[in-house]
C-alpha cells in the first residue's frame, strides 16, 4: 500500500529518479497496481458497471508495446490475506471510505476510482489469452515480487512506494511515469528509474535504516502521530507540503543517527514520546519491528513457477489452514484471491459497487451462491463465515452459515452448479456453451433480485450484441462493439445514475462474479464465459432508457434468433413452479440470516 507521502517527495526531488529509455529486458510487473492503473488512466466508465471491452484493448496494447520493445514481462498478483491481521485497521478505514465514495458517485455521476466488478476477471483472461506469464501469490505479493526482481537483476514496475525501500539492483520503474503510449520502439519506453542507493545518498541516510524510516513514516502497520518530525528539518529547507516536511525531517533525524543500530534507533524514538505509557511504548516498538520485517526480502519462490511451472511452497503459517488442493489453482488464478482470506480468517469482504446507500447492498442477491461456495471450500471444518458488507453508509459484519459441509463428487459437479443457480440442465439446451453460465445466472437473478428486475430485455440485448460482435472476430468485432458503446455517451457524462437500474445491474454482476467463483471451484463444469463481450455498462443503461421510450426495431435474423433462445432459457418456467423464488427460504434475499433446508439434494457429505 506504500509509505505515505514518499512518492510526492520523490516528485519534488527528480534527480533521485533519472529519466531513461527502457528496452530489451525482463520486467517484474506488480499486477494489482497495473490493473488499477490501466483502468483508471484510460478514462473508462466506472459508474455504470464497467467497460470491459475497452479495458481489454488497453491491456492488449500495453503488453504489445512491451513485446515491441523487447521487454519480457512477468506479472505477479496478490493472493489474498496472510495469517496476520496487522493491516486490519487500515483495511477497515479504506473500506469505509469506499462505501462513501460509491454512494457519492451514484449521486453525482463523478468518478471515484471505483473498479468495476468483473475487471479482475477480464485482466486474468486477457493475460492468459496473450500467454503473458502470471502468478498469484499466497498472501501479499510485494516481498516475493521484489525477491524475484533481485534474483533476475531486473526492475520492478509499480506505483507502490513500498518498493522504494527494498534493495533492488535494477531499481523501480514508477508506473505513473512509464510512458508506454508514446514509444519509439528503437529507443524503448520513456520512464524514470528509482534506486535505493540514489535515495540514501541524496538524503545521507544509512540504507540499513530505510525500513525504520518506512515504519516511522506511517505505513499500513504503524502511525506514530505524536512525533513532530518537521522540527528536525535542516535549516534553510524549502517550503513543502506537510507530509513532505515530516518525511524530510524524519530523514534528517535518521541521518544524524547513521552510526546507531536499528535497536538504538528504536530506543531513541521511544524517548521522543515521553507521554506514552510504558505498555504503549512496548506495543509500538513491537509493531515497528513487525513492520520492518516486511521489508526483509524472502528467498525467491517464483522463479521455479515461471521457468518450470513449479507451484511455490505455502508459507509455514498457512500450512495448517490451507489444503494442498488449493495451492495449484490459486497460484494459476483459477481460484479467486479471497480464498485465502476465507480459509485463514473465515472472513469475506464483499465488493462495494456504485449504488445509492438507501438501497440494500447488491451483494444480498448472490448470498445463496456464496453459502454453497463457503461450504465446499471449508469442507468439514464447520462454523460460520464473517461477511463484511455495507448497510446504508456503514460497514457491518454478519455471520453467515455455509449451506453444505463437504466437497462435491466429480460426477455431480455440473449438478452442484446448476442446482445452486436453480436451473435444469435441459433449460440450457440450445444456448451457446460459453453463454450457459451467464444465462443460468440471469435466470437466478431474475427470480431473486429485489426489487424484481425490469430490465431483462436490455441486458439480453447487450449480451446478444456482444456475442455476435465476438463472432466477427479480431478488430472488426471490437470496433463494432465499441461503436455501439460510444453512441450517445457524451450527453450522459457526469450525470447521476438511475438508481434502480444501477442497483439491479449490480445485483446481476455480483451474481455472475460469485457463480463464476463457484464454477471455478468445481473445476468449470460450465465453460467460463467471455467476460469482455458479456456486459458493457453504459450500453445496458442506454438500452434500458431506449426500451422505456419505444420498442426497438431489429431486422438482424441472427440477433433475433439468439435473443429468443436466451430469453426462452431465462424465462422458461421451472417444473411445478408457481411463484417467483426468493432464496432457499423464498425470502427474496432481503435478510442476512440463513436457515437449514436449502434443498441441495446432490450433497451427500464427503471431505
Amino acid at each position: 500500500m506504500g509509505v505515505k507521502g514518499l512518492s510526492s517527495l520523490l516528485e519534488d526531488n527528480r534527480m533521485i529518479s533519472p529519466d531513461i529509455h527502457f528496452r530489451k529486458s525482463k520486467l517484474v510487473v506488480d499486477g494489482n497496481n497495473m490493473l488499477f492503473h490501466l483502468y483508471f488512466s484510460s478514462n473508462l466508465d466506472q459508474n455504470h458497471g464497467g467497460e470491459y471491452l475497452a479495458f481489454q484493448l488497453e491491456v492488449q496494447a500495453f503488453f504489445k508495446t512491451l513485446a515491441d520493445c523487447g521487454i519480457k514481462p512477468y506479472v505477479v498478483m496478490d493472493g489474498g490475506s496472510s495469517t496476520s491481521d496487522i493491516k486490519l485497521e487500515t483495511f477497515k478505514i479504506r473500506a469505509r471510505e469506499k462505501v462513501q465514495k460509491t454512494h457519492d458517485a451514484a449521486l453525482t455521476g463523478r468518478k471515484g476510482r471505483i473498479l468495476p466488478t468483473l475487471t479482475k476477471h477480464v485482466f486474468r483472461q486477457t493475460l492468459n489469452d496473450l500467454k503473458v506469464p502470471l502468478v498469484y501469490c499466497f498472501g501479499e505479493a510485494d516481498g516475493r515480487l521484489a525477491a524475484l526482481a533481485r534474483e533476475w537483476c531486473c526492475p520492478v514496475l509499480s506505483a507502490d512506494s513500498d518498493f522504494y525501500i527494498y534493495d533492488l539492483p535494477e531499481g523501480v520503474l514508477p508506473l505513473d511515469h512509464f510512458r508506454w503510449r508514446s514509444v519509439e520502439t528503437r529507443h524503448g519506453i520513456p520512464c524514470r528509474r528509482y534506486s535505493m542507493s540514489s535515495f540514501c545518498t541524496f538524503f545521507h541516510i544509512d540504507p540499513q535504516l530505510l525500513p525504520v524510516f518506512a515504519s516511522l513514516a506511517g505505513n499500513d502497520y504503524v502511525n506514530l502521530r505524536e512525533v513532530n518530525w518537521a522540527r528536525y528539518l535542516p535549516a534553510g529547507s524549502p517550503k513543502m507540503k506537510f507530509s513532505g516536511t515530516n518525511l524530510v525531517g524524519l530523514l534528517s533525524w535518521l541521518g544524524a543517527r547513521a552510526d546507531r543500530t536499528t535497536e538504538d534507533t528504536l530506543t531513541a524514538v521511544m524517548k521522543l514520546m515521553p507521554s506514552m505509557s510504558q505498555q504503549a511504548q512496548t506495543e509500538a516498538r513491537t509493531m515497528l519491528r513487525k513492520s520492518m520485517l516486511e521489508y526483509r526480502l524472502p528467498s525467491s519462490s517464483l522463479r521455479g513457477f515461471f521457468s518450470e511451472g513449479t507451484i511455490p511452497p505455502l508459507p509455514a503459517e498457512l500450512l495448517s489452514c490451507v489444503p494442498d488442493w488449493v495451492r495449484t489453482p490459486l497460484a494459476r488464478g483459477e481460484l479467486n484471491s479471497d480464498v485465502l482470506g476465507l480459509l485463514v480468517h473465515r472472513r469475506n469482504k464483499l465488493q462495494t459497487q456504485v449504488e445509492h446507500s438507501d438501497l440494500q447492498s447488491s451483494n444480498l442477491t448472490s448470498k445463496h451462491i456464496r453459502q454453497v461456495w463457503y461450504g465446499l471450500l471449508l469442507g468439514q471444518r464447520g462454523g460460520e463465515v464473517e461477511e463484511v458488507d455495507r448497510v446504508g453508509l456503514e460497514l457491518i459484519s454478519f455471520q453467515v452459515r455455509p449451506l453444505v459441509q463437504g466437497a462435491a463428487d466429480p460426477a455431480v459437479r455440473l449438478q452442484v452448479c446448476l442446482e445452486t443457480l436453480g436451473v435444469e440442465e435441459e433449460t440450457l439446451e440450445g444456448v451457446p456453451a460459453h453463454l450457459r453460465l451467464p444465462v443460468a445466472v440471469t435466470r437466478y437473478w431474475l427470480r431473486r433480485a429485489s426489487p424484481e428486475p425490469t430490465l431483462l430485455k436490455a441486458l439480453l440485448m447487450v449480451m446478444v450484441q456482444g456475442e455476435l460482435n465476438r463472432r466477427k472476430g479480431g478488430t472488426t468485432g471490437r470496433k463494432a462493439e465499441l461503436k455501439v458503446c460510444w453512441q450517445g455517451y457524451t450527453k450522459h457524462l457526469s450525470k447521476p445514475l438511475d438508481g434502480v437500474v444501477a442497483h439491479s445491474l449490480n445485483q446481476w454482476q455480483a451474481c455472475l462474479k460469485n457463480a463464476s467463483k463457484l464454477n471455478l471451484l468445481l473445476c468449470q463444469p460450465l465453460p467460463e464465459p467471455h467476460f469482455t463481450w458479456l456486459y458493457q455498462g453504459r450500453l445496458v443503461h442506454r438500452r434500458q432508457k431506449e426500451l422505456q421510450e419505444r420498442e426497438p426495431e431489429v431486422e438482424n435474423a441472427n440477433f433475433i434468433s439468439l435473443y429468443r433462445r436466451l430469453l426462452g432459457a431465462v424465462t422458461q418456467p421451472d417444473p411445478g413452479a408457481n411463484r417467483r423464488a426468493g432464496g432457499p427460504e423464498g425470502g427474496g434475499g432481503a435478510g442476512r440470516g440463513c436457515r437449514p433446508g436449502s434443498g441441495l439434494g446432490w450433497f451427500q457429505g464427503g471431505g
